[in-house]
């Protein structure tokens, strides 16, 4: 075999879960071969250039085997090969990752906790204890 569909490559390859998963991919404009558009019945062969991009990381490869049969992830692996500068690039993206701080601790709003509940409710209970309705006028 020396062509094979995209999508089939991709899933073969285990970029994908599913080959309808890799046709949305590639639907969307996420999968580039010899950096042009691709559709999911593009034919790849050996020695290809695949840029495929997964959430915020993008992978450059080399295609150097087809297969259509999906098989266990250290055999996967021996269908391409990822380029140098795409190793370099998800690093240094990692390392972004880690040295990013934590989102939710610049989180300050949502559910309050029982001690600020109460704080609240006591502030609260100042104001609203002298008027006789929760209506603006006074």
């Amino acid at each position: 075999m020396e062509k094979l569909r995209i999508d089939k490559w991709l899933w073969a390859a285990r970029f994908f879960k599913t080959r309808s998963l890799a046709c949305d991919e590639i639907d969307k404009g996420r999968v580039l071969i010899n950096d042009a558009v691709a559709k999911p019945s593009r034919e790849v062969k050996a020695g290809d250039l695949v840029q495929v991009r997964t959430g915020d990381i993008t992978r450059t490869v080399t295609v150097l085997q087809v297969s259509d049969k999906r098989g266990p992830a250290p055999i996967a692996a021996l269908l391409y090969q990822e380029t140098e500068q795409s190793q370099l690039l998800r690093q240094q993206a990692a390392q972004q990752r880690r040295l990013a701080p934590e989102p939710a601790l610049a989180h300050l709003q949502g559910r309050p906790t029982k001690r600020e509940r109460r704080t609240g409710d006591k502030l609260r209970a100042g104001e609203w204890g002298t008027r006789w309705s929760a209506s603006a006028d006074l």
